[in-house]
């Protein structure tokens, strides 16, 4: 009876190792909205599970907190020019989710819209982007903060509204539609025979938009220097980010090849972000974005976002086992 006494009084650190385990595979990265517009933003918010808002407003010079949960994908963007009565109805005139509420409850962004796309890793990296390939409505930026690897800055500081082609410019001229959304056309939106790396190739609007936001998703399979990854990172979206920042960022990074293959400075001040350059090995020639990018949804996300959950029901399940175990 002492024996058995001992071994139930030894198991405690083991009892504290598997909440320990339990707890870390459910913790939280934070999300942290910032508005440096001279405008009010209204963000808006497609993932799962739900972090507590599907859409909110964001004046000028604000901030907003979020917490997901390790496993959580998902994508936001800023919503303009949105006139809502005090019950919260109503619709904005770039970006706007449909759902005639703040809350988005669900819908996803109406191009153009420029889109900051996240997929959580448990046990994992993060995977992270800003696209363009809905087109273009606000500059964005993201920054990684407190974590490991590479947790490159990316997005997009330049105002592509002032540069757009005609033939891409909404009216109004306050976002930029992408060619796929302007034109209709298969070789544009990476569809049937185009739909695979090998054939959808950039065009020269995509390129366009990538020789201004050279660390931004252009097109469906702009993989190797848009995708950036971290682990256990909080990460802050900017609306409007400083141009001098964002320049004085880039200069202390290294050239990131651009669409054609060639180098892209970027030290440019009309680049995005700073930090490492990306994670190419982790994709390969393939594009697990392709599909969120694009707003069809990606299967490989959400077998990324499967691989989440099942990791924290078996550590779960692994803790009761052993609790029955030792009792």
């Amino acid at each position: 009876m002492a024996l058995f006494s001992y071994h139930r009084h030894s198991s405690h650190p083991f009892y504290a190792l598997f909440l320990f385990l339990l707890l870390k595979g459910g913790s939280a990265a934070t999300f942290t909205f910032v508005n440096k517009c001279d405008h009010t933003v209204w963000p808006g918010i497609l993932g799962k599970p739900e972090i507590g808002t599907t859409g909110f407003e964001l004046s000028k010079a604000s901030t907003k907190t979020f917490q997901a949960p390790t496993g959580w994908s998902g994508r936001f963007w800023g919503r303009t020019d949105c006139q809502f009565d005090s019950s919260g109805k109503g619709t904005c005139a770039t970006a706007d989710c449909g759902s005639g509420e703040i809350n988005c409850n669900g819908g996803g962004a109406s191009p153009p819209a420029t889109l900051a796309e996240f997929t959580l890793g448990t046990g994992s990296m993060d995977y992270y982007d800003v696209s363009l390939v809905d087109g273009y409505n606000l500059p964005m930026m993201v920054e990684a903060s407190g974590g490991s690897g590479s947790c490159g800055a990316t997005g997009c500081g330049a105002d592509l509204n002032t540069r757009c082609p005609s033939e891409l410019r909404v009216e109004g001229g306050n976002a930029c539609r992408s060619a796929c959304d302007a034109f209709k056309k298969a070789e544009y939106c990476c569809d049937g025979e185009f739909g695979n790396p090998n054939t959808c190739k950039p065009s020269v609007y995509s390129e366009m938009f990538k020789s201004a936001c050279p660390k931004s998703y252009s097109y469906a399979y702009d993989d190797a220097t848009s995708t950036f990854t971290c682990s256990n990172a909080d990460y802050t979206i900017t609306f409007c980010p400083s141009s001098p920042s964002l320049k004085s960022s880039t200069d202390s990074s290294s050239p990131t090849p651009n669409a054609t293959g060639s180098a892209s400075g970027s030290g440019s001040d009309l680049g995005s972000g700073s930090g490492s350059s990306v994670e190419q090995s982790a994709l390969g020639s393939t594009s697990w974005l392709a599909d969120m990018a694009t707003a069809t949804g990606s299967s490989a996300s959400r077998r990324r976002e499967g691989y989440g959950y099942g990791y924290s029901i078996l550590v779960a399940v692994a803790f009761f086992l052993f609790c029955v175990l030792i009792d």
